[in-house]
């Protein structure tokens, strides 16, 4: 589920969008939108939807996690709703009024506040507890069967081209370089 990266890098350019708007500096909106377009068609429509598809149910017939899986789904709608509004907000070309600038920066830490511990939370429990309620062969179906998903909705390189989008983004607000991140010590 390398698809969790890719959420990840578009979480660090939504903090950043959010920290211009904090500090009522100016950024090209089409990040913005770029970024939620992403979430939308390779995230929510794709990642998520075979998790819904696939993963879910096996957990539900298994009655294993099932706690969990009913709280992952209400999320994956909330995202939803926040990325409908993250869309709407990145046609724009700024913030038109302080009062939206305000809703923006609530809609876009209020999208991270729950993809980050969502995607934690099925990167540590979730995806692990797959191989314990499905056959080694099915494990490795399911596998293919994601792939040849992401081949048909995306092309063969699907997953580099959505990275090169991020990468690209990244570098029009100036976080591409990793090093930036690391702190002086």
């Amino acid at each position: 589920m390398r698809e969790h990266g890719v959420l990840n890098r578009i979480l660090l350019i939504y903090d950043n969008c959010r920290s211009h708007l904090v500090n009522n500096e100016q950024f090209d909106m089409d990040v913005l939108n770029n970024s939620a377009q992403i979430i939308r068609t390779f995230i929510e429509d794709y990642h998520e939807k075979l998790e819904e598809d696939f993963l879910f149910p096996r957990f539900e017939n298994a009655n294993q996690l099932t706690d969990l899986v009913q709280v992952l789904r209400k999320q994956h709608k909330d995202g939803r709703i926040l990325t409908d509004q993250i869309i709407e907000f990145g046609k724009m070309k700024s913030p038109v009024s302080p009062d939206e600038s305000q809703k923006l920066i609530k809609l876009l830490r209020d999208f991270n506040g729950i993809y980050r511990p969502h995607e934690a939370r099925e990167d540590t429990v979730l995806f692990p507890a797959i191989r314990r309620i499905v056959s080694e062969n099915e494990y490795f179906a399911l596998g293919e069967d994601f792939e040849d998903k992401e081949h048909e909705l995306f092309g063969t390189d699907g997953f580099e081209k959505m990275v090169e989008k991020v990468a690209n983004i990244e570098k029009q607000l100036g976080i591409y370089d990793l090093s930036m991140f690391t702190p002086i010590i």
